[in-house]
């Protein structure tokens, strides 16, 4: 552990949703807060310079303002929260990858585009997102809602088709810092025995089906049950494509988390459609936890 949390840092709105979030999270872990600005133009400072002390034309002006201005939100709302500005003279993709490395969490804003598409996840939060070795969270802005005060579940969306114990842990770690209940979601196809020469579904075959996916399910679940006895877990299967069944889940959600697996054989790092889905539509933030 880190215990360091690091906020992308752009002057924009969602930006501001996504530091807030991430200074209730650091809050809740007892960690410091990383605000980070990373632009290629920044002039070299030798001796850190304060806003006072720079001109509105001179080069790294905004910068310092932008920081300043997100420094202050921050202790506005959370006085007591260690708080580290950092600019950097870097393409902010390297940048963030960089501090992505020596963080517990990386946190990003998200853009909101309306009630059809509710993520616009540019193509430097697709990148982080496939690349970052620490859980990933996007925030989108919402006017008049503070991002850190929301209610509701912590949902988790599992694959079960192979080992998740970072995924989980970090469900049920987030749960239990919040107070909050976790549902735990899986959403598979209906098998093809399930289904009848006509293309019907045969109803037998078809509780059957999920009562197999109940039992693994709870049975993924168990040692996590034991490990947080005090925790509300709410097991849910849905009998269809993972990524709606997840999004049909994420309404009234505190925080929606999903998994990426590592896949170190292919050539390039890539998210599965079900973070696609999660990442630009839900109406919530979304933890991407990278695992096994």
């Amino acid at each position: 552990m880190n215990d360091v949390i690091t906020a992308g840092v752009d002057g924009t709105p969602e930006s501001l949703s996504a530091i807030l979030w991430a200074a209730h999270e650091a809050r809740l872990r007892h960690a410091r807060l990383r605000l980070l600005h990373a632009w290629v133009l920044l002039a070299p400072e030798p001796v850190p310079h304060s806003l006072e002390e720079l001109e509105e034309g001179d080069q790294n002006y905004w910068p310092h303002r932008m920081m300043e201005e997100a420094v202050t939100a921050v202790r506005t709302r959370f006085p007591d929260l260690p708080v580290e500005p950092v600019l950097v003279p870097a393409d902010p993709l390297e940048a963030l990858q960089k501090a992505a490395g020596a963080s517990d969490l990386l946190v990003l804003g998200s853009r909101d585009l309306g009630p059809v598409s509710r993520f616009a996840l540019g193509e430097l939060g697709l990148k982080l997102v496939a690349h970052t070795e620490c859980p990933t969270v996007l925030v989108r802005a919402r006017p008049g809602i503070a991002a850190a005060g929301q209610d509701g579940e912590v949902v988790v969306g599992l694959g079960l088709h192979g080992p998740c114990e970072a995924l989980l842990a970090f469900a049920f770690d987030s749960a239990a810092r919040r107070g909050a209940a976790l549902r735990a979601v899986h959403g598979r196809h209906l098998p093809s025995y399930a289904y009848n020469r006509g293309g019907g579904v045969e109803p037998v075959l078809a509780e059957e089906a999920a009562r197999d996916a109940r039992q693994e399910l709870a049975a993924a679940l168990h040692p996590w049950r034991e490990k947080y006895p005090d925790l509300r877990v709410n097991e849910r299967v849905v009998m269809e494509s993972p990524a709606p069944a997840l999004l049909h889940s994420a309404a009234d959600t505190r925080l929606l988390i999903v998994g990426r697996r590592h896949r170190r054989r292919l050539p390039a790092p890539r998210i599965g459609h079900v973070v696609q889905a999660a990442v630009h539509h839900a109406p919530c933030p979304v933890a991407v936890v990278p695992h096994e």
